[in-house]
């Protein structure tokens, strides 16, 4: 089996290639290509990489290229975990929507959308390119703003399933507060990628006991300081929302925050070079510890299970994915792409009935659908009313003024990678 990661000198990988190393018999890897076009960052994340599987006795080969079309030949998945303009980029998008009075974050708002607009473009010549020498290829997308990406990447055709770790985190930590193996926990998954409720956790698998009422009484207050919002809101719900919805439910509150600090993506340049440092190290053979404030928990089990189930039986039957809606939600249109459950193989992913949704749930999640409607058009076909209209329709906006000024920052901020600017 050869799979092919796209963004191979992401500090990201170690993560990754830890997974593949302890989970090689889920995912039984002959060989890894890791493709990126920074040479330097591919050589110290290749060197530490290949320590990792020498020392955990992984058999698998690892190497790397800048060039894509050949990293991607015969490969049997590609795993697309790229950033187009790096921190730099990032940075931007957490700061400029700041100026508006509006959160500034890299998936969400207009920091994401300006993150779709450079990312989808350079996705889809890559999946063109992977579909010319390899169209049997599945492409699992890693790559934010995901719900968006995969959209784009299955409206054109290409064999994908988007993928997150916010579900695989939930599931570790509620399997440890209740003291069972991950495995046991299933959870009622129900949203769009970022934009999502666990609105049941089930022992034994999705028609088991419904536990989620004992975890709010007993650990109510550890679980809403890890989503860092108030108990109220979890208790007045009933259910635990992603941390991504403290943007929409406590977003002036945030805004403030986020204009007293460093940018995230100023602290992750910082981690960044202070684990290429360490990568360099060739006595390091595992994952730095470090590596864990990087982000992306749980991110290499959960692409080992995705990968396993689309090539082969060795992962689990029923996953969280990002996938076509095909009436699963029955207020989106089909071709909305969700994140749920799935059942997931070798044809690819079909997501498992939800029940009625609750208005508080299915109104945003139609509104935010509606945005990304816009925003992949504005992705594909570029024009500055087309970004205005996206900004307008996202609930984080939704103000002429905002919208405005907002569109004038995000084209000026991100001229060089917008071919239509």
């Amino acid at each position: 089996m050869k799979l092919a990661v796209v963004g191979g000198g992401s500090t990201y990988t170690p993560e990754l290639i830890d997974g593949f190393a302890r989970l090689r018999d889920t995912l039984p890897i002959e060989e890894l290509v890791l493709v990126d076009p920074a040479a330097d960052r591919l050589e110290l994340v290749s060197g530490l990489a290949r320590r990792i599987f020498a020392k955990q006795d992984h058999a698998g080969k690892i190497t790397t290229t800048t060039d894509i079309d050949a990293g991607v030949a015969d490969a049997d998945a590609v795993l697309l975990q790229l950033r187009v303009g790096g921190q730099a980029a990032r940075n931007q998008d957490e700061t400029w929507p700041l100026e508006c009075g509006c959160v500034g974050q890299e998936t969400t708002g207009a920091g994401g959308l300006a993150k779709a607009l450079r990312t989808v473009p350079v996705v889809l010549d890559i999946a063109e390119r992977v579909r010319r020498t390899n169209p049997d290829a599945w492409i699992i997308d890693f790559t934010n703003p995901v719900g968006i990406v995969t959209r784009a990447l299955l409206q054109a055709g290409h064999k994908a399933v988007g993928l997150c770790n916010v579900a695989i985190g939930f599931q570790r930590k509620f399997a440890r507060l209740l003291e069972v193996e991950p495995g046991q926990v299933h959870l009622d998954h129900v949203g769009l990628n970022h934009l999502s409720w666990e609105l049941g956790v089930r022992l034994g698998g999705p028609d088991g006991e419904n536990v989620l009422p004992k975890l709010l009484a007993e650990h109510g207050d550890a679980i809403a300081d890890d989503l860092r919002m108030d108990r109220r809101i979890v208790d007045r719900l009933g259910v635990v929302p992603s941390y991504y919805l403290r943007y929409f439910y406590a977003h002036d509150e945030v805004v403030r925050e986020l204009g007293t600090k460093p940018s995230r993506a100023a602290e992750v340049a910082a981690m960044e070079k202070e684990l290429l440092a360490m990568y360099g190290d060739p006595a390091l053979d595992e994952k730095p510890e470090l590596l864990a404030k990087r982000g992306g928990a749980f991110y290499s089990e959960a692409a080992v299970d995705l990968a396993a189930s689309l090539l082969g039986d060795g992962g689990s039957p029923v996953q969280v994915v990002n996938t076509y809606n095909n009436g699963t939600l029955p207020f989106l249109p089909d071709d909305a792409v969700i994140e749920v459950q799935a059942r997931v193989g070798r044809d690819g992913a079909t997501p498992l009935a939800v029940p009625a949704l609750d208005p508080l749930y299915a109104g945003l999640i139609a509104n935010v659908t509606a945005y990304e409607d816009l925003a992949l058009e504005a992705a594909l076909r570029g024009g500055r009313d087309r970004v205005f209209k996206a900004l307008l329709a996202h609930p984080l906006i939704g103000q002429f003024e905002y919208a405005e000024g907002l569109t004038d920052r995000l084209i000026a901020h991100n001229r060089e990678h917008l071919a239509w600017a």
